[in-house]
């Protein structure tokens, strides 16, 4: 265990909610390492970022939620479609199982309620449009 990473991984919530709660716990019990986890903090809050950590932070390895989009449709490239694969069950990002998620209960929506919160957006809207002449 690479207790630097899993700190960081801790802080920007990326572990497995199993990880999640395990590591509450040892910062709860071990002094040196909730010190770890303050120095960490501190380093970002004054602005002091790795490669790594910047592309863990900005999540630089997801998929877009296009891309989510097609592969639950299966329209990517076979390449493409291996990679998204990999992120959500080898690597398990838990932001992009619950982006997933939410585009299949979308999937799953009834199509008279899509409409009705379609028709909402525009009603909301309508008075932004410009008429076109």
């Amino acid at each position: 265990m690479n207790r630097a990473s899993d700190l960081e991984a801790y802080l920007d919530e990326a572990l497995p909610p199993e990880e999640m709660a395990r590591m509450e716990k040892v910062l709860r019990d071990d002094a040196a390492l909730l010190g770890q986890l303050a120095a960490i903090q501190s380093r970002r809050d004054a602005g002091v970022h790795s490669l790594g950590e910047i592309w863990r932070r900005r999540r630089l390895s997801c998929p877009s939620r296009g891309q989510l989009g097609n592969w639950l449709l299966d329209a990517l490239p076979d390449a493409e479609a291996a990679y998204v694969r990999f992120h959500l069950e080898v690597v398990g990002c838990r932001y992009c199982q619950a982006s997933l998620a939410d585009l299949q209960d979308q999937q799953s929506e009834p199509t008279q309620a899509a409409q009705s919160r379609r028709r909402k957006y525009f009603q909301s809207s309508a008075g932004l449009l410009r008429e076109r002449l």
